[in-house]
């Protein structure tokens, strides 16, 4: 299993395909296995990098070591280990933390940016509502299916939500706390005053844990970033409604990946 260290954890990934390197970044109701129906569809085409966040399915670590400031250098260890100097870079929930850190702290090696149902790090009225519930849910419940779909996904499409359950739970269980820990990797409105990093954010019409109004109030902090919205579908809209968000991806990255 190919990994890399980053401050004190063995971080786990995956590269499929050739081409322009573009890199997925999970939310935390999955692993590098959430992105079965992008990975196939890129790799004909781009360089895929698909990984484990510390604490996730093959990169295990102590509770004291779930961080989430060291996401971003996380990845830019993978980077650094297979000789990546930029990549497009596509984020899901809890991975827009890891995704727009990694664009601040080093836009050079960010080709372009999207947030798929994130506010990644930045902290608005409706995203503190949104988080507040969040942490809430998950602390009662957990991160499964009901939350991260659409609610009306699991009817109509039971296999797939059977799927994301058993993918999520390949997972080790988090710190109690873990949702907490966000904010201590955020994003502060004078830290994108200068952002020039290529963005496009994600929003599920149905998404119960960020919905799109809260999503809008992020996109008006980052400059130049647009936001499209997918009718009908939840939180996970890579793994609910792939060939759109596949099209969508595709379609941006190449604006910028060379």
């Amino acid at each position: 299993m190919p990994t890399v260290q980053s401050h004190g954890v063995d971080i786990y990934y995956e590269t499929r395909g050739s081409g322009p390197p573009l890199a997925f970044a999970h939310g935390a109701g999955g692993n590098h296995l959430s992105w079965w129906q992008q990975v196939p569809h890129f790799a004909a085409t781009h360089e895929v990098i698909t990984f484990d966040h510390r604490g996730f399915g093959n990169s295990p670590c102590a509770g004291e070591d779930f961080l989430p400031e060291h996401f971003a250098d996380d990845l830019v260890a993978i980077f650094d280990a297979e000789s990546v100097e930029r990549a497009a870079i596509v984020c899901q929930s809890m991975g827009g933390w890891t995704g727009l850190r990694l664009a601040l702290h080093h836009p050079e090696r960010v080709a372009c940016l999207i947030l798929g149902g994130t506010p990644a790090g930045v902290v608005t009225p409706g995203v503190r509502d949104s988080l507040a519930r969040a942490a809430k849910r998950i602390g009662k419940e957990g991160v499964a299916a009901n939350a991260a779909l659409a609610p009306d996904f699991p009817d109509r499409d039971p296999a797939r939500a059977f799927l994301y359950d058993q993918i999520s739970g390949l997972n080790a269980p988090l710190p109690s706390d873990a949702m907490v820990r966000l904010p201590a990797a955020g994003v502060t409105e004078e830290q994108l005053v200068d952002f020039a990093v290529p963005t496009l954010m994600l929003a599920g019409t149905e998404d119960q844990l960020f919905a799109p109004e809260a999503l809008r109030e992020v996109q008006a902090l980052i400059p130049g970033a647009d936001l499209t919205e997918f009718p009908g579908v939840g939180h996970s809209l890579y793994f609910e409604d792939p060939q759109t968000f596949n099209r969508i991806v595709g379609d941006f990255v190449g604006k910028y990946s060379a």
